[in-house]
């Protein structure tokens, strides 16, 4: 997932992520998020970002041994078969040995990746004792989120616009009503969509689903430390798909509790369910506004 952050505000909001990850060991909140220059994978938040990350740290290292393998194997061929050594070149057409071997040899490379890749795929796909259910409906340009074990109550989540971003929120990433869930509680998610299809993907959580019209499909998350953590569409559903962020908070259980019981209120009343209880405290410090609207 790619996110353009002007140099100011990027640079902000590296900080940001480098200072969280110092202060996980302190229970500080994490920030989930894309970085200017930022390389390789984004930070985890939970246990099935950790098997991405595994899984995809021992495809990195296969390629890279074949890549040095190959390399190597060329400055060799260059080298020994060059015109000076051989000014009579060899006619040999077939070697028995050789096509084994390079027929062999990608086939157990393709079983090493192929062993893992289906258990995380198995892994990632439903939920084992889930705590609770989160239904996900992607709608253009928005998401719509209900919380079925805890009153039924629904509620629409939309991009904060640029010219109405406050401290701390990032363009492009911040929404009005974010997803609230407790942490360490295991999620199982329902997606479905309401128009065309969708695409709810949270990179620091390790969850991308998609959402289609008429069918109900199962996944889940987990958050193992408080935060936020974002993400976007990343379907190409039509004009403008871009502009469909995800804004995930993970809070106390407590908090979540709290938080559910005031949405609840709140929607006998006919308002939103509102920010979970800690969102100031939990909320990483601020960008400059005037940078993070650039």
């Amino acid at each position: 997932m790619t996110a353009r952050l002007s140099g100011a505000a990027g640079l902000g909001l590296l900080g940001l992520v480098l200072a969280s990850g110092a202060a996980l060991a302190q229970g500080a909140p994490m920030l989930g998020a894309p970085q200017e220059w930022g390389m390789g994978l984004q930070a985890s938040g939970g246990p099935i970002k950790d098997a991405i990350s595994s899984f995809n740290t021992l495809v990195f290292w296969i390629i890279v041994a074949i890549t040095i393998f190959v390399f190597i194997l060329l400055v060799y061929v260059v080298w020994k078969y060059r015109a000076e050594a051989h000014p009579t070149p060899s006619r040999t057409s077939h070697n028995t040995v050789l096509e084994i071997a390079w027929t062999v040899v990608p086939v157990l490379i393709l079983v090493v990746i192929a062993i893992p890749s289906f258990r995380l795929i198995y892994y990632q796909d439903r939920a084992v004792d889930a705590d609770m259910t989160i239904n996900v409906q992607g709608r253009q340009w928005y998401w719509h989120y209900a919380y079925p074990d805890h009153g039924a109550f629904t509620f629409d989540s939309y991009p904060v616009q640029t010219a109405e971003l406050q401290a701390g929120q990032i363009r492009n990433l911040s929404v009005d009503n974010p997803l609230v869930i407790p942490v360490g509680a295991s999620i199982r998610i329902l997606t479905t969509g309401q128009d065309v299809i969708h695409s709810f993907f949270v990179p620091s959580l390790g969850v991308q689903k998609y959402t289609i019209p008429g069918r109900t499909l199962e996944t889940w998350i987990r958050a193992d430390r408080p935060g936020v953590y974002y993400g976007q569409c990343n379907q190409i559903c039509g004009v403008n798909h871009w502009f469909m962020p995800i804004e995930v908070r993970a809070v106390p259980r407590e908090e979540f509790e709290a938080w559910t019981a005031q949405a609840r209120t709140r929607f006998a009343e006919g308002l939103p369910p509102g920010p979970p209880p800690s969102a100031l405290a939990a909320q990483p410090a601020p960008l400059n506004v005037a940078e993070a609207r650039r």
